[in-house]
């Protein structure tokens, strides 16, 4: 285990400012602190170090001993390198850099990921972002252990796992996907009921599960799940292979599946409520300048609903 430095940083600045202004009264009216102040902060970085620093002589000031003048510039050296550390932690500095480390829901990454790297490296280029995607149960986790500053994430009851507070950025509609040549495909919307007959193929993570479950619930209707995967990308491509339908939240680009099949997407007409994409974080804590940072770029490429 190493060893407590026995002098602190305020000894040090003390220190500087009497080898500078070369007398303890001086530097006592630099610093707006009483004499005494000075000359016990500078007695004690001295009995610490087991050196002298200054000769002192009445009515002639302070003089730098050998050694004071070794340490007059380590030591600012040192408190520049302090003050970096500060502004690095608190991310205030003239130009926001360091770590950011963000948690994001599986499904969510391919969408909010590629446009927040490519404007934070932009406007932020001092910025890094340390990404942590999981499931909503393991992002709580990572809140709870400071392992992330925040996470984006569906509003999937993550803020009643713990003390989180969460801010709603966008919303995300359900919808369904059919094969291209599904006989539903032409039709542009569908209500879940005139699916009851067909296999549900669903996307089985955590919570997820449990929302798309209850979508086709309410329809009065029980769900046939005859295949589940936890990858979004299986999903699309088991629907394109003509095994079943889907209900998903997030929209592609495109209609092309990995499997080089191709989805229709249909509008519900159930009424169905919106999916919440949240900014979480644990409540209390303050964020740094940077987190901060991110956090408006989140907020500025989240999709705006039609017509906003």
């Amino acid at each position: 285990m190493t060893s407590p430095v026995g002098f602190t940083l305020l000894q040090l600045r003390y220190f500087l400012v009497a080898a500078e202004r070369g007398s303890m009264t001086e530097a006592s009216g630099a610093l707006h602190i009483a004499q005494s102040a000075v000359s016990a902060a500078i007695h004690n970085l001295e009995r610490d170090l087991r050196v002298q620093l200054f000769i002192r002589r009445r009515g002639r000031g302070l003089t730098l001993t050998p050694a004071g003048e070794r340490l007059q510039q380590q030591a600012r050296e040192l408190l520049a390198r302090a003050r970096e550390i500060e502004r690095e932690a608190r991310g205030d500095g003239e130009t926001i850099s360091g770590p950011v480390a963000v948690g994001c829901f599986v499904t969510l990454a391919p969408y909010y990921l590629p446009p927040l790297f490519s404007e934070c490296t932009d406007r932020y280029p001092g910025i890094e972002i340390d990404v942590v995607e999981g499931e909503t149960d393991q992002l709580v986790q990572a809140l709870g252990a400071g392992r992330i500053d925040f996470a984006l994430t569906y509003d999937l009851g993550l803020t009643a796992e713990m003390d989180l507070r969460s801010e709603t950025i966008a919303r995300a509609p359900a919808y369904v996907i059919v094969a291209a040549d599904h006989p539903l495909a032409r039709q542009g919307s569908v209500e879940l009921a005139e699916l009851s007959a067909e296999p549900l193929v669903l996307l089985d993570l955590p919570h997820s599960r449990d929302y798309f479950r209850s979508l086709v619930a309410a329809t009065g209707t029980a769900p046939d799940v005859r295949y589940r995967t936890r990858s979004y990308e299986t999903v699309r491509s088991l629907v394109a292979r003509g095994l079943g339908y889907s209900v998903l939240n997030q929209r592609p680009a495109t209609g092309q599946t990995y499997g080089g099949g191709e989805i229709a997407e249909l509008e519900l007409r159930d009424g169905s409520p919106p999916l919440e994409v949240q900014i979480a974080s644990v409540k209390g804590m303050t964020q740094t300048a940077r987190a901060r940072a991110v956090m408006e770029l989140l907020r500025e490429i989240a999709p705006r609903p039609a017509g906003a």
